[in-house]
């Protein structure tokens, strides 16, 4: 089970954003994606779930073997491709507790919607309350007056909910205190247990005091400039992105 992408090259508004992309994320694996800010990690994450504003010029995505490269956003949601968004958006007229009735159903081929919100919804309570999310927020329009950290919650919970098999996270931790960090990091935990694979968008290394990465790649000016493991999580830590000023 993976997710690979191979010689890829990205485009918005004709100019390029990404170059010459390779990477593979595995079953069970957290694959890490740092750089500093404008490098390309939210091109990435957006042409990997078939943005319609991000142009593949050259190469291929391909799903457990499958080209998915042409296929709609909708489509790779189907098959399993779920992003949390780096700022979540707000959808006035819809709650998460029927947000995530309707896609659960979705996914079971079931018309009635009504039928296991009872059930959902204790579900729901009892897992928001371990990610520090409220509950009165499950039945508030979604995101709507939510704190940032209250966002970036919703979408965890979302994520523990449906368990896609691939998650991109594009910066889960940003803006979170310590014990938000340490929350994102026991979801990815819990997620990869379970055979998921995660892609980890980052500027910071803190969420990865708190787990290890299996492979860590670095974007710099839309490209991949290193490729490593813990190591290089560590050499970001002690000297920032400044040594990428020696990449051509």
């Amino acid at each position: 089970m993976t997710l690979e992408i191979v010689d890829l090259s990205v485009d918005v508004d004709s100019k390029p954003v990404l170059r010459d992309i390779n990477l593979r994320a595995e079953k069970g694996k957290l694959t890490v994606i740092m750089g500093p800010n404008g490098s390309g990690k939210t091109s990435l994450a957006y042409t990997i779930m078939g943005h319609p504003n991000y142009k593949v010029v050259k190469g291929k995505i391909f799903l457990e073997g499958e080209d998915i490269t042409d296929k709609t956003p909708d489509e790779r949601a189907n098959k399993g491709l779920f992003l949390v968004f780096q700022n979540p958006i707000e959808v006035p007229g819809i709650n998460l507790l029927s947000l995530l009735t309707a896609v659960l159903n979705k996914k079971r081929g079931k018309a009635d919607l009504t039928e296991p919100i009872l059930d959902l919804r204790k579900k729901l309570v009892v897992e928001a309350g371990m990610i520090g999310l409220k509950e009165e927020l499950l039945e508030r329009e979604l995101n709507i007056g939510f704190s940032g950290g209250e966002k970036k919650r919703s979408e965890l919970l979302q994520v523990k909910i449906l368990r896609p098999k691939y998650v991109i996270m594009d910066e889960p931790d940003s803006g979170l205190d310590v014990d938000g960090v340490r929350i994102v990091a026991d979801v990815i935990r819990e997620m990869l247990s379970t055979g998921s694979s995660i892609i980890l968008i980052t500027h910071y290394p803190r969420v990865l005091q708190y787990i290890d990465p299996h492979k860590v790649v670095v974007l710099y000016k839309g490209r991949i400039v290193a490729t490593g493991k813990k190591e290089l999580v560590e050499k970001i830590d002690r000297e920032g992105y400044k040594w990428l000023g020696d990449q051509k």
